[in-house]
């Protein structure tokens, strides 16, 4: 697949993803509809976001751990292209996530974080028929100076057939490294978000992913 970029709005407000996205939604591929977003918005912000910009991709990240079909649909009824479920949850609920999307046309990420194993995982994942596999290095890890590059190295190594996306603290200086093991989704939320010129971040972003293509 082609690359993608995917923009994470988490803690922004309403007012201001309209505003960001405003800005960049000529450039990113995939807007995240971001867990802490979600929970202050709902899928009202799915269902905005998918209405006003439908020619980009919408990932709602909902984290699923159990009740699988019914939180994926929740998702995708709104306007979800994308929903996330946790790798280390029950396999009966990650196999409904997949069995919903199939029904609706849509795709499925699995959210790698804490899980352990990962090349016994990731096999079984992937045998489940996710879409995407995800390295997620959440914000607590990182700020005890972890980053996603050793398990994006390792999960590389594991992944067989299915699409590998990247999170966790990226930024322009720091993508290339990360674009080393070729991920097919690059997942960058303040690295965008937080600068003084969001346009500009996003599009040197899209310029080095489109570099190794």
């Amino acid at each position: 697949m082609k690359s993608k970029l995917q923009i994470a709005l988490d803690d922004v407000t309403m007012e201001d993803a309209w505003k960001l996205l405003e800005k960049v939604h000529a450039i990113v591929d995939i807007v995240e509809v971001g867990t802490p977003f979600m929970m202050e918005y709902g899928m009202e912000a799915v269902r905005k976001i998918k209405n006003s910009f439908p020619d980009l991709e919408v990932l709602c990240d909902t984290k699923i751990v159990d009740a699988g079909a019914y939180e994926a649909d929740m998702a995708f009824q709104a306007g979800a292209d994308y929903v996330t479920v946790l790798g280390v949850t029950d396999e009966r609920t990650i196999a409904d996530v997949v069995k919903a999307a199939a029904k609706a046309g849509k795709k499925v990420m699995a959210d790698m974080i804490r899980a352990a194993d990962l090349g016994k995982r990731i096999a079984r994942i992937e045998e489940l028929g996710v879409d995407v596999i995800a390295v997620h290095t959440g914000v607590d890890q990182q700020a005890m100076g972890r980053t996603p590059l050793d398990d994006l190295k390792e999960m590389r190594a594991c992944v067989k057939h299915t699409a590998l996306a990247v999170a966790g603290g990226i930024k322009p200086e720091t993508i290339d490294e990360y674009l080393k093991y070729k991920p097919e989704i690059v997942i960058v939320g303040g690295g965008i978000a937080h600068t003084s010129d969001p346009a500009a971040a996003a599009e040197e972003l899209a310029k080095h992913i489109r570099s190794t293509e």
